[in-house]
């Protein structure tokens, strides 16, 4: 028996497999996102890890060298007093004749009516049905739904993937892909089995061979286990995942005291977490990571990667099929 692994998301996103690199700061780079794509899956390049909008259009640019095959821009919009110029990336994003792009953080509804006007499928990542539904409703093509066992911000609801992936999918009409704490084709072929469509890999792409990541972090993902990340701004209701170190606990341990964000600026500061993957030194800052870390045991290419997920995922569905089957249907 075998499987194509076609989906409602491959047809409408236009991609072979059903595997999407999300965006990641710092890390969603040409070299990634276009290894990814060449490779069948959804590669993306992350907008704001460019500091200005013409860095993002020479990078989109520099991706087109790698590969002819689709490939998207994360665009992740947050509050902030000194914001970027979303505006001026996501104009970037048009005129370079992207067609994909993946939005986090915010609503996305103020961005849907430029994209939607120049043919931009968006997919749209969320962290709970209700904001799921949400964004089936002001247009987006397709949505991201984020675990609690995701890297990065899992909401304030601490639901766990088992549950929310088919609560969502038994809302939604759009393509759904899951995300948080897949790593292999038994998580490919489990979400698809729940009412997913496909599967969204961070800390997973992070240890790839073309992942722009120090290869000591690299390695630090593969010796840690699912215990080892923190759960950091619990008490400030903007909950992140993060890998465990001096820095994290210390941060959780102010705020559980009662301190404020002011208190712990200079802990989380994006800079020392980006001289954590520029300079390999694990203490230097807080940085991300998932607990599916515990499933990471080396450091494919990003081709080998999607490649080996999509057949174990095949074979798993297989066996699956083959265990429960009735002999007597198999043997007619």
């Amino acid at each position: 028996m075998s499987y194509t692994l076609s989906t409602s998301f491959t047809e409408t996103f236009g991609v072979r497999y059903p595997i999407v690199q999300g965006g990641m700061q710092w890390v969603g780079r040409a070299e990634l996102a276009a290894a990814v794509s060449e490779a069948g899956g959804l590669g993306m390049i992350t907008a704001l890890t460019q500091p200005t909008p013409a860095d993002l259009a020479k990078e989109i640019e520099r991706a087109r060298t790698l590969t002819s095959k689709p490939f998207g821009v994360n665009l992740t919009i947050l509050p902030s007093i000194n914001p970027p110029p979303y505006d001026e990336y996501r104009r970037v994003i048009v005129d370079s004749g992207i067609t994909i792009v993946e939005t986090a953080g915010s609503n996305p509804e103020p961005h849907m009516a430029m994209f939607k006007e120049h043919g931009v499928r968006v997919l749209h990542k969320c962290t709970s049905v209700r904001h799921a539904v949400k964004a089936e409703k002001v247009g987006v093509d397709g949505v991201s739904i984020d675990g609690f066992e995701c890297a990065g911000h899992p909401g304030e609801d601490d639901i766990p993937g088992l549950v929310l992936i088919p609560a969502a999918a038994s809302k939604l009409t759009i393509p759904m892909i899951a995300s948080g704490g897949f790593a292999d084709g038994r998580g490919l072929a489990a979400a698809l089995a729940l009412g997913a469509d496909g599967v969204n890999m961070g800390t997973r792409f992070m240890c790839t061979t073309e992942s722009p990541i120090h290869e000591s972090i690299k390695q630090v993902i593969v010796d840690s286990d699912e215990r080892e990340t923190d759960l950091i701004f619990r008490p400030l209701r903007n909950t992140a995942r993060v890998a465990r170190n001096t820095v994290s606990r210390e941060v959780v341990s102010i705020l559980n005291e009662g301190g404020q964000f002011e208190d712990v600026r200079e802990l989380v500061a994006g800079a020392r977490g980006r001289t954590v993957y520029d300079l390999g030194d694990p203490e230097a800052g807080i940085w991300t990571v998932g607990m599916v870390q515990g499933l990471i045991h080396d450091i494919p290419s990003a081709g080998e990667l999607v490649e080996r997920i999509v057949a174990e995922a095949k074979s798993v569905l297989d066996k699956a099929v083959s265990r429960f089957a009735d002999p007597v249907l198999l043997d007619a």
